[in-house]
Protein backbone atom coordinates (compact mmCIF):
# COMPACT_ATOMS: atom_id res chain seq x y z
CA UNK A 1 0.00 0.00 0.00
CA UNK A 2 1.49 3.32 -1.09
CA UNK A 3 -0.58 5.58 1.18
CA UNK A 4 1.08 7.88 3.68
CA UNK A 5 -0.15 10.27 6.38
CA UNK A 6 1.83 13.50 6.57
CA UNK A 7 1.48 16.97 8.06
CA UNK A 8 -0.34 19.39 5.75
CA UNK A 9 1.40 22.05 3.69
CA UNK A 10 0.13 25.39 2.44
CA UNK A 11 0.12 23.89 -1.07
CA UNK A 12 -2.62 21.45 0.05
CA UNK A 13 -5.31 24.14 -0.22
CA UNK A 14 -6.82 22.99 -3.52
CA UNK A 15 -7.22 19.29 -2.64
CA UNK A 16 -8.49 20.26 0.80
CA UNK A 17 -11.06 22.55 -0.83
CA UNK A 18 -12.13 19.82 -3.26
CA UNK A 19 -12.69 17.40 -0.38
CA UNK A 20 -14.62 20.04 1.59
CA UNK A 21 -17.07 20.33 -1.29
CA UNK A 22 -17.81 16.61 -0.99
CA UNK A 23 -18.78 16.61 2.71
CA UNK A 24 -22.46 17.38 2.17
CA UNK A 25 -22.78 19.95 4.97
CA UNK A 26 -22.78 19.71 8.74
CA UNK A 27 -18.98 19.41 8.73
CA UNK A 28 -17.86 22.45 10.71
CA UNK A 29 -14.14 21.62 10.68
CA UNK A 30 -14.02 21.31 6.89
CA UNK A 31 -16.05 24.17 5.35
CA UNK A 32 -15.99 24.61 1.56
CA UNK A 33 -14.55 28.09 1.99
CA UNK A 34 -11.07 28.86 0.67
CA UNK A 35 -10.35 31.62 3.17
CA UNK A 36 -11.26 29.41 6.14
CA UNK A 37 -9.24 26.48 4.82
CA UNK A 38 -6.26 28.75 4.13
CA UNK A 39 -6.47 29.98 7.72
CA UNK A 40 -6.44 26.37 8.94
CA UNK A 41 -3.35 25.52 6.90
CA UNK A 42 -1.59 28.66 8.09
CA UNK A 43 -2.52 27.90 11.69
CA UNK A 44 -1.17 24.35 11.30
CA UNK A 45 2.08 25.67 9.84
CA UNK A 46 2.43 28.14 12.73
CA UNK A 47 1.83 25.35 15.25
CA UNK A 48 4.58 23.29 13.62
CA UNK A 49 6.96 26.25 13.70
CA UNK A 50 6.48 26.56 17.46
CA UNK A 51 8.84 23.99 18.98
CA UNK A 52 8.69 24.79 22.71
CA UNK A 53 6.53 21.81 23.76
CA UNK A 54 4.01 23.94 25.65
CA UNK A 55 0.25 23.41 25.57
CA UNK A 56 -1.23 26.15 23.39
CA UNK A 57 -4.08 27.00 21.06
CA UNK A 58 -2.77 24.86 18.20
CA UNK A 59 -4.31 23.14 15.20
CA UNK A 60 -2.54 20.38 13.30
CA UNK A 61 -3.85 19.31 9.91
CA UNK A 62 -2.85 15.89 8.55
CA UNK A 63 -3.22 14.66 4.96
CA UNK A 64 -3.56 11.19 3.44
CA UNK A 65 -1.47 11.01 0.28
CA UNK A 66 -1.15 8.36 -2.41
CA UNK A 67 2.62 8.46 -2.87
CA UNK A 68 2.41 6.79 -6.28
CA UNK A 69 0.16 9.45 -7.79
CA UNK A 70 0.81 12.37 -5.42
CA UNK A 71 -2.96 12.78 -4.91
CA UNK A 72 -4.35 13.82 -1.54
CA UNK A 73 -7.23 11.51 -0.64
CA UNK A 74 -8.11 12.31 2.95
CA UNK A 75 -7.56 14.65 5.88
CA UNK A 76 -7.82 14.85 9.66
CA UNK A 77 -7.32 17.54 12.30
CA UNK A 78 -6.13 17.74 15.90
CA UNK A 79 -6.88 20.73 18.15
CA UNK A 80 -4.57 20.98 21.15
CA UNK A 81 -6.91 22.98 23.43
CA UNK A 82 -10.40 24.04 22.36
CA UNK A 83 -12.25 27.03 23.72
CA UNK A 84 -9.25 29.36 23.89
CA UNK A 85 -10.19 32.04 21.36
CA UNK A 86 -13.90 31.85 22.17
CA UNK A 87 -15.88 29.56 24.51
CA UNK A 88 -16.62 26.03 23.34
CA UNK A 89 -20.34 25.41 23.76
CA UNK A 90 -22.11 22.09 24.15
CA UNK A 91 -25.51 21.01 25.32
CA UNK A 92 -25.44 18.49 28.14
CA UNK A 93 -28.41 16.30 28.89
CA UNK A 94 -29.26 16.47 32.58
CA UNK A 95 -32.23 15.34 34.64
CA UNK A 96 -34.35 16.98 37.32
CA UNK A 97 -36.75 15.11 39.58
CA UNK A 98 -39.73 16.80 41.26
CA UNK A 99 -42.32 15.39 43.64
CA UNK A 100 -45.85 16.49 44.47
CA UNK A 101 -47.05 15.29 47.86
CA UNK A 102 -50.66 16.21 47.08
CA UNK A 103 -50.71 14.24 43.82
CA UNK A 104 -48.44 11.54 45.21
CA UNK A 105 -46.52 11.73 41.97
CA UNK A 106 -42.81 11.99 41.13
CA UNK A 107 -41.83 13.35 37.73
CA UNK A 108 -38.37 13.16 36.19
CA UNK A 109 -37.63 15.48 33.27
CA UNK A 110 -34.63 15.67 30.95
CA UNK A 111 -33.07 19.05 30.20
CA UNK A 112 -30.60 20.42 27.69
CA UNK A 113 -28.21 22.79 29.46
CA UNK A 114 -25.77 25.06 27.59
CA UNK A 115 -22.31 24.41 29.08
CA UNK A 116 -18.59 25.09 28.58
CA UNK A 117 -17.53 21.92 30.41
CA UNK A 118 -15.19 20.75 27.64
CA UNK A 119 -13.16 23.92 27.26
CA UNK A 120 -9.43 23.21 27.39
CA UNK A 121 -9.76 19.64 26.13
CA UNK A 122 -7.98 18.48 23.00
CA UNK A 123 -10.07 17.44 20.01
CA UNK A 124 -9.68 15.04 17.11
CA UNK A 125 -11.90 16.08 14.22
CA UNK A 126 -12.11 17.12 10.61
CA UNK A 127 -11.78 13.50 9.48
CA UNK A 128 -12.71 13.03 5.84
CA UNK A 129 -11.80 10.27 3.41
CA UNK A 130 -12.44 10.59 -0.33
CA UNK A 131 -15.47 8.42 -1.27
CA UNK A 132 -13.35 6.42 -3.73
CA UNK A 133 -10.88 5.40 -1.01
CA UNK A 134 -13.21 4.05 1.68
CA UNK A 135 -11.75 0.56 1.68
CA UNK A 136 -8.55 -1.20 2.59
CA UNK A 137 -8.25 0.26 6.09
CA UNK A 138 -7.45 3.81 4.98
CA UNK A 139 -10.05 5.31 7.30
CA UNK A 140 -8.46 3.55 10.26
CA UNK A 141 -4.99 4.68 9.16
CA UNK A 142 -6.18 8.28 8.93
CA UNK A 143 -8.03 8.20 12.26
CA UNK A 144 -5.41 6.38 14.33
CA UNK A 145 -2.46 8.33 12.92
CA UNK A 146 -3.80 11.29 14.92
CA UNK A 147 -3.31 9.32 18.15
CA UNK A 148 0.28 8.49 17.20
CA UNK A 149 0.83 12.19 16.54
CA UNK A 150 -0.51 12.98 20.02
CA UNK A 151 1.62 10.25 21.61
CA UNK A 152 4.73 11.59 19.87
CA UNK A 153 3.96 15.18 21.01
CA UNK A 154 2.18 14.44 24.29
CA UNK A 155 3.19 17.69 26.04
CA UNK A 156 1.33 19.65 23.35
CA UNK A 157 -2.09 18.20 24.28
CA UNK A 158 -4.51 18.22 27.20
CA UNK A 159 -5.55 15.45 29.58
CA UNK A 160 -9.02 15.08 28.04
CA UNK A 161 -9.73 14.26 24.41
CA UNK A 162 -13.01 14.65 22.56
CA UNK A 163 -14.48 13.92 19.16
CA UNK A 164 -17.70 15.43 17.81
CA UNK A 165 -19.79 13.32 15.46
CA UNK A 166 -22.07 14.87 12.89
CA UNK A 167 -25.73 14.56 13.84
CA UNK A 168 -28.80 13.62 11.83
CA UNK A 169 -29.38 15.77 8.75
CA UNK A 170 -32.48 15.21 6.63
CA UNK A 171 -32.72 14.80 2.86
CA UNK A 172 -33.12 18.55 2.29
CA UNK A 173 -29.98 19.35 4.27
CA UNK A 174 -31.82 20.51 7.39
CA UNK A 175 -31.47 19.45 11.01
CA UNK A 176 -34.55 18.54 13.08
CA UNK A 177 -32.62 19.44 16.22
CA UNK A 178 -31.63 22.88 14.95
CA UNK A 179 -35.15 23.59 13.72
CA UNK A 180 -36.53 22.81 17.20
CA UNK A 181 -34.13 25.05 19.16
CA UNK A 182 -31.61 27.26 17.36
CA UNK A 183 -33.86 28.01 14.42
CA UNK A 184 -36.44 29.50 16.79
CA UNK A 185 -34.01 32.17 18.00
CA UNK A 186 -31.69 32.82 15.06
CA UNK A 187 -34.23 32.88 12.23
CA UNK A 188 -31.85 31.09 9.89
CA UNK A 189 -31.74 27.56 8.54
CA UNK A 190 -29.32 24.92 9.72
CA UNK A 191 -27.07 25.11 6.65
CA UNK A 192 -26.74 28.88 6.95
CA UNK A 193 -25.98 28.73 10.69
CA UNK A 194 -23.53 25.85 10.25
CA UNK A 195 -21.64 27.63 7.48
CA UNK A 196 -21.53 30.85 9.52
CA UNK A 197 -20.13 28.92 12.49
CA UNK A 198 -17.50 27.20 10.32
CA UNK A 199 -16.25 30.51 8.94
CA UNK A 200 -16.77 32.95 11.83
CA UNK A 201 -16.83 30.81 14.98
CA UNK A 202 -19.70 30.33 17.43
CA UNK A 203 -19.57 33.55 19.45
CA UNK A 204 -22.99 34.36 17.97
CA UNK A 205 -24.31 31.39 19.97
CA UNK A 206 -23.21 33.08 23.19
CA UNK A 207 -24.78 36.32 22.04
CA UNK A 208 -28.21 35.00 21.07
CA UNK A 209 -28.81 31.48 22.38
CA UNK A 210 -31.10 31.30 25.44
CA UNK A 211 -29.11 30.60 28.60
CA UNK A 212 -31.87 28.74 30.41
CA UNK A 213 -32.16 24.94 30.17
CA UNK A 214 -34.50 23.53 27.53
CA UNK A 215 -36.94 20.78 28.54
CA UNK A 216 -36.75 17.90 26.08
CA UNK A 217 -40.48 17.31 26.55
CA UNK A 218 -41.13 20.69 24.92
CA UNK A 219 -39.39 19.65 21.69
CA UNK A 220 -40.99 17.88 18.76
CA UNK A 221 -40.85 14.10 18.65
CA UNK A 222 -38.69 14.35 15.52
CA UNK A 223 -36.13 16.50 17.35
CA UNK A 224 -36.08 14.31 20.47
CA UNK A 225 -35.44 11.18 18.42
CA UNK A 226 -32.20 12.48 16.90
CA UNK A 227 -30.51 13.80 20.06
CA UNK A 228 -27.21 12.02 20.62
CA UNK A 229 -27.41 10.00 17.39
CA UNK A 230 -24.64 10.15 14.77
CA UNK A 231 -25.32 10.66 11.08
CA UNK A 232 -25.55 7.25 9.36
CA UNK A 233 -22.20 7.93 7.71
CA UNK A 234 -20.67 8.40 11.17
CA UNK A 235 -21.77 5.14 12.80
CA UNK A 236 -18.54 3.36 11.89
CA UNK A 237 -16.56 6.31 13.27
CA UNK A 238 -18.52 6.07 16.53
CA UNK A 239 -17.70 2.35 16.84
CA UNK A 240 -14.05 3.12 16.14
CA UNK A 241 -14.01 5.76 18.87
CA UNK A 242 -15.66 3.38 21.32
CA UNK A 243 -13.01 0.75 20.56
CA UNK A 244 -10.37 3.35 21.47
CA UNK A 245 -12.02 4.00 24.83
CA UNK A 246 -14.20 7.03 24.06
CA UNK A 247 -17.70 7.17 25.50
CA UNK A 248 -20.83 9.27 25.15
CA UNK A 249 -21.58 11.13 28.38
CA UNK A 250 -24.59 13.20 27.40
CA UNK A 251 -22.81 16.04 25.57
CA UNK A 252 -24.32 16.94 22.19
CA UNK A 253 -23.55 19.46 19.47
CA UNK A 254 -25.50 22.71 19.76
CA UNK A 255 -26.27 22.76 16.03
CA UNK A 256 -27.34 19.25 15.02
CA UNK A 257 -27.57 17.36 18.34
CA UNK A 258 -24.86 14.88 17.31
CA UNK A 259 -22.97 13.07 20.10
CA UNK A 260 -19.70 14.32 21.56
CA UNK A 261 -17.45 11.42 22.57
CA UNK A 262 -14.90 11.94 25.35
CA UNK A 263 -11.96 10.07 26.90
CA UNK A 264 -8.95 10.64 29.11
CA UNK A 265 -6.09 11.23 26.69
CA UNK A 266 -3.72 8.73 28.29
CA UNK A 267 -6.46 6.09 28.35
CA UNK A 268 -7.10 6.15 24.59
CA UNK A 269 -5.93 2.72 23.42
CA UNK A 270 -3.79 3.92 20.52
CA UNK A 271 -2.05 6.47 22.76
CA UNK A 272 -1.71 4.20 25.78
CA UNK A 273 -0.31 1.32 23.72
CA UNK A 274 1.96 3.35 21.43
CA UNK A 275 5.59 2.25 21.56
CA UNK A 276 8.65 4.30 20.62
CA UNK A 277 11.97 2.72 19.75
CA UNK A 278 14.98 3.14 17.47
CA UNK A 279 14.94 1.27 14.18
CA UNK A 280 17.25 -1.76 14.36
CA UNK A 281 16.58 -3.08 10.85
CA UNK A 282 14.74 -1.95 7.72
CA UNK A 283 14.68 -5.42 6.12
CA UNK A 284 12.00 -7.23 8.13
CA UNK A 285 10.34 -9.93 5.99
CA UNK A 286 7.46 -10.86 8.26
CA UNK A 287 6.19 -9.27 11.41
CA UNK A 288 3.19 -7.87 13.25
CA UNK A 289 0.99 -5.58 11.16
CA UNK A 290 1.18 -2.08 12.58
CA UNK A 291 0.91 1.65 12.09
CA UNK A 292 4.39 3.13 12.13
CA UNK A 293 5.21 6.83 12.42
CA UNK A 294 8.23 9.07 12.64
CA UNK A 295 9.19 12.73 12.49
CA UNK A 296 8.37 15.75 14.59
CA UNK A 297 5.62 18.29 13.80
CA UNK A 298 5.96 19.33 10.13
CA UNK A 299 8.05 16.22 9.41
CA UNK A 300 5.52 13.76 10.85
CA UNK A 301 4.80 10.75 8.62
CA UNK A 302 2.76 7.61 9.26
CA UNK A 303 1.95 4.47 7.25
CA UNK A 304 1.02 0.82 7.55
CA UNK A 305 3.90 -1.61 7.87
CA UNK A 306 5.28 -4.63 9.67
CA UNK A 307 7.23 -4.47 12.93
CA UNK A 308 9.07 -6.68 15.35
CA UNK A 309 9.72 -5.14 18.76
CA UNK A 310 12.77 -6.36 20.70
CA UNK A 311 14.69 -5.21 23.75
CA UNK A 312 17.06 -3.31 21.45
CA UNK A 313 14.47 -1.49 19.36
CA UNK A 314 12.18 -2.17 16.43
CA UNK A 315 12.73 -3.88 13.09
CA UNK A 316 10.43 -2.71 10.26
CA UNK A 317 9.86 -3.71 6.67
CA UNK A 318 11.65 -2.03 3.75
CA UNK A 319 8.53 -0.53 2.17
CA UNK A 320 7.54 1.25 5.40
CA UNK A 321 11.11 2.46 5.88
CA UNK A 322 11.06 3.90 2.37
CA UNK A 323 7.72 5.67 2.88
CA UNK A 324 8.84 7.08 6.22
CA UNK A 325 12.34 8.02 5.05
CA UNK A 326 13.93 6.28 8.02
CA UNK A 327 17.05 4.15 8.46
CA UNK A 328 18.68 2.25 11.29
CA UNK A 329 18.95 4.33 14.45
CA UNK A 330 16.01 6.64 13.67
CA UNK A 331 13.20 6.83 16.25
CA UNK A 332 9.77 5.51 15.29
CA UNK A 333 6.42 5.22 17.05
CA UNK A 334 4.03 2.35 16.43
CA UNK A 335 0.80 0.64 17.43
CA UNK A 336 -0.47 -2.76 16.37
CA UNK A 337 -2.96 -2.80 13.55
Amino acid sequence: MSFLIRTARLSDLQPLYEMAKLTGGGFTNLPPDRASLTAKLERSAAACDRDDDQLGDDLFVLMLENTKTGEVRGTGQIFSAIGQKWPFYSYRITTVTQHSKELERTVTAELLSLVNDLGGASEVGGLFLHPNERAGGLGMLLARSRYLFIAAHRARFGDKLLAELRGIIDERGGSPFWDAIGGKFFHMGFQEADEFNAVHGNQFIADLMPKHPVYLAMLSEQARQVIGLPHPSGRAAMRMLESEGFSYEGYVDIFDGGPTMTARTDSVASIRDAKSAPVTSCELDKGEKALIATGRLADFRCCYGAREVTADGMAIDARAADLLHVSEGDLVWSIGR
